[in-house]
């Protein structure tokens, strides 16, 4: 541990810990209260100053005290967040690698059926969106920078193993199944990020951090959509280099546990809440909103893992211009413009309301969708590319409005609410209700694959499952209305 001989301007402190500053020296021990202020603090009567600890560990963290964050916690918090995006961007472009290989694998020599395949796409969402439980309390019981690190570098496991994997044609279907699990490790990390970050910013900035840190790995599905394509064709002389796939994001996932064990920080502040799980549970708004998040992140993912898949069976010589790249690598448009839609919808649903924002989503997605079936008969490939992304985009402003609507309802509507429970209380279930929420919804990159493998083997045809998705989105765009929007519910509920 190092400490920061540098005079604090205007308060005469002299020693802080140094994050990356060369200019330290050894330091053994706990550091002492008097020791511990950061350059340009001031010590405050109604809080302690933080204590920094070995390993990195900052005790009496209190981002609601805004002397503290403008002289201290501010910068803390940032580093911290921009290290947690980079490893939850890894984390998503881990788990949406077997969605862009899958496609490649008949021309590598597989003989996988489309069954096969659909299972290699969504076995990585079925262990992501289940690993998001444990995940969320990962945080509180090791420390945000120590969990960080074993979450990134726990990615190296899928990341060499679909390396060695597809470098075989004869690969059992079982081993490729098992590995392709192994990618859920990816999704896990989404939720001990954002449980991460909800403890180092204030309620009043809570908000657009979150946004920020969601977004940020949301990305990394459109730029493992973009790069894989190029890099396991650029140097293959018109094969394909499937390893790469997966050995090319290596040095960026050590670089990601490197920053994390180098920059990052534990709080002793950060408690688990199980307690305030279980008390979600059993909140009936938990589970219709669980339901509304499946049809707007789930469609989100969903179709970010299949999108590709399509491409190459709706228009399969357009797809195999060039190298074979030139319509897979657009695919990367889908969750792109999901992603930058998703904080928009947030910021619109503060204005209108996230229920209106997201009755106005899934009318959106139905219509969308049902203009894409209708108009497949033209094989247009650009019309089809165009109706997805804003099927992508539908997808991604419902997300935010969602995501928004849930901490109103907790506090406004919940039965801890309607029956006198304190702000904190209604704070903690909103807390573990996002969480448990985020996890069900990922189930819906499970869901879209495999009822879309459904209706080919019984049909032979992909239309049958669409019409099915439009059937969903009228039916939860239905159940928003009633229970939020009803002018009934609307008085009891005011704005949400």
């Amino acid at each position: 541990m190092t400490v920061d001989r540098t005079a604090d301007a205007g308060t005469g402190n002299s020693l802080d810990l140094a994050a990356g500053d060369p200019a330290t020296e050894p330091w053994h021990g706990s550091v002492p209260a008097a020791l511990s202020a950061h350059p340009g603090s001031t010590r405050t009567t109604d809080a302690p100053a933080l204590e920094v600890r070995p390993g990195r560990w900052i005790a009496n963290w209190d981002a609601e005290n805004k002397e503290q964050w403008e002289s201290q916690g501010r910068a803390i918090a940032k580093r911290n967040l921009y290290w947690s995006i980079f490893a939850e961007f890894l984390g998503f472009v881990v788990w949406q690698l077997w969605s862009i290989v899958v496609v490649q694998l008949p021309s590598a020599g597989f003989k996988f059926s489309t069954s096969d395949i659909f299972w290699l796409i969504s076995m990585p969402s079925l262990v992501g969106a289940t690993l998001r439980i444990p995940y969320t309390f990962m945080v509180p019981r090791f420390g945000g920078r120590n969990w960080t690190i074993v979450s990134a570098l726990l990615l190296l496991i899928p990341s060499v193993g679909l390396a060695m994997c597809v470098s075989n044609p004869g690969t059992p279907f079982g081993v490729m199944l098992l590995v392709a699990a192994l990618a859920g490790f990816g999704g896990g990390n989404f939720a001990s990020s954002m449980s991460n970050i909800t403890f180092f910013y204030p309620a009043r900035e809570k908000g657009w951090a979150l946004g920020l840190n969601a977004a940020g790995g949301n990305l990394g599905a459109a730029v493992a959509q973009l790069a894989v394509p190029i890099a396991i064709t650029l140097l293959a002389a018109g094969a394909v280099n499937l390893p790469m796939a997966g050995l090319m994001w290596i040095p960026l996932i050590l670089l990601a546990a490197f920053g994390a064990y180098k920059y990052m920080d534990n709080l002793t502040s950060a408690k688990g809440d199980v307690a305030g799980s279980l008390a979600a549970l059993k909140e009936p708004h938990l589970w219709i909103m669980a339901l509304l998040y499946i049809g707007t992140f789930g469609s989100f993912i969903g179709f970010a893992g299949v999108f590709p898949k399509l491409i190459k069976d709706y228009f399969p010589a357009f797809s195999s211009i060039g190298v074979g790249t030139v319509a897979l690598s657009l695919a990367f448009l889908g969750p792109l413009v999901g992603s930058l839609a998703r904080p928009y919808g947030g910021r619109m649903a503060d204005r209108m309301g996230g229920a209106r924002m997201t009755v106005t989503a899934f009318a959106a997605m139905a219509i969308i969708t049902l203009t894409m079936v209708w108009t497949l008969p033209l094989k247009n490939f650009w019309l089809f590319l165009t109706l997805f992304l804003l099927l992508f985009t539908a997808s991604g402003f419902g997300n935010g409005a969602t995501y928004r609507m849930i901490p109103v309802i907790f506090a406004t509507s919940s039965r801890a609410a309607l029956s006198g429970a304190s702000v904190v209380s209604t704070q903690r279930l909103a807390s573990s209700a996002l969480g448990l929420i985020s996890a069900i919804g990922a189930y819906g990159g499970f869901v879209i694959p495999q009822v879309l493998n459904a209706s080919n083997t019984a049909s032979g045809s992909y239309t049958p499952a669409f019409y099915g998705f439009v059937g969903a989105y009228v039916v939860m765009l239905l159940v928003c209305w009633a229970c939020y929007l009803r002018p009934a519910n609307r008085k009891v509920m005011g704005h949400v």
